[in-house]
């Protein structure tokens, strides 16, 4: 459905078209407005009259309403079809939700769609009608505002995943819980997250270097500089993806070593009992053998001697396995 549409002036918000025919008709005469057409998860229905009206090609059109697209810029006969992905980060649930975002950017007219719950258009849209400055650019603005948006967002959620991170490190090297069995799905649930925030950062790196170089319609000398900062911006959080995706590999394997180091810590006290118990167990299977001629068997003083001689021989083993820290 069609959430927002309306005509923009020298950068400044002036009316809701009735008709998108001739509001683009007079926008295109004017030469410095243009209509911005803002939709949710529109049906094929909703989005015929404006592919009719703008011209949108076909494969955008397809890409728009089937969703689930990577990060991408194409050009087209008459327009720019770029697809970005919002993300958001619940710290409570420790998880990333991507949504996404594609523009139609043509001559006079900005059209966005967006899939699932990020808002980021909405956002930007009440953002920029309070920088009449940055919109007087024309529609190439609105791609810019929306690309500089999901960035900062990326930025932002990179931080929060680092602190997650730092505690997680912390509970991973903490002696009293770093070994339990639920540490390696947490830390492997980490892993797919930041997987996550990978797949929505690392292809849009291409676009933005494309945005940035000015090799593609409607961005001149005027907007590059624009489009450099937030490809910046994004350099730095591909930099804090790879970093995190190091590290909880890091955490990973370095819980797996604790608990290999433990496994064998619980082998030698194990050992070390058995051992132990072993001692006594052969003495006392050898004098509980049934033979007549055996040596202290009839002895006042050999049931005592017996249970010295094993109290003893486990005291002895326990003092030296104590030594070795087996104990």
């Amino acid at each position: 459905m069609i959430v927002d549409c309306a005509v923009y002036e020298a950068g400044r918000r002036t009316r809701t078209p009735a008709d998108l025919s001739d509001a683009l008709a007079e926008v295109r005469a004017a030469g410095d407005a243009f209509v911005w057409v803002g939709l949710y998860e529109p049906t094929k229905e909703e989005f015929d009259h404006l592919t009719e009206e703008f011209a949108l090609h076909p494969l955008a059109v397809e890409d728009a309403l089937k969703a689930h697209q990577r990060p991408k810029l194409e050009v087209y006969h008459e327009s720019l079809f770029a697809v970005v992905k919002p993300l958001r980060y619940d710290d409570a649930a420790g998880s990333v939700t991507a949504s996404e975002l594609m523009v139609f950017v043509g001559n006079s007219y900005v059209v966005t769609v967006r899939h699932g719950e990020a808002n980021t258009a909405a956002a930007v849209r009440e953002l920029m009608e309070q920088r009449p400055e940055v919109l007087r650019h024309g529609p190439v603005a609105v791609l810019y505002a929306l690309c500089d948006a999901v960035v900062d967002e990326y930025l932002d959620i990179a931080g929060e995943l680092q602190l997650d991170l730092e505690e997680l490190e912390e509970k991973v090297f903490d002696p009293s819980g770093g070994g339990s069995s639920g540490t390696a799905a947490v830390i492997y649930a980490f892993k797919r997250q930041v997987l996550e925030f990978r797949r929505a950062t690392h292809p849009l790196s291409a676009p933005m270097e494309r945005l940035a170089a000015g090799a593609v319609p409607y961005v001149d000398r005027r907007t590059r500089p624009f489009f450099r900062d937030v490809a910046d911006h994004l350099s730095r959080v591909g930099d804090a993806c790879d970093a995190l995706d190091r590290l909880v590999s890091d955490i990973l394997a370095a819980h797996l070593t604790q608990v290999g180091v433990r496994q064998n810590d619980d082998m030698r006290k194990i050992s070390a009992w058995a051992a132990m118990a072993a001692v006594p167990t052969m003495i006392a299977g050898i004098y509980g053998m049934n033979f007549q001629h055996m040596p202290e068997l009839r002895q006042v003083w050999g049931y005592p001697a017996a249970i010295a001689l094993m109290a003893a021989s486990v005291l002895v083993l326990y003092r030296l396995f104590k030594r070795r820290g087996w104990l």
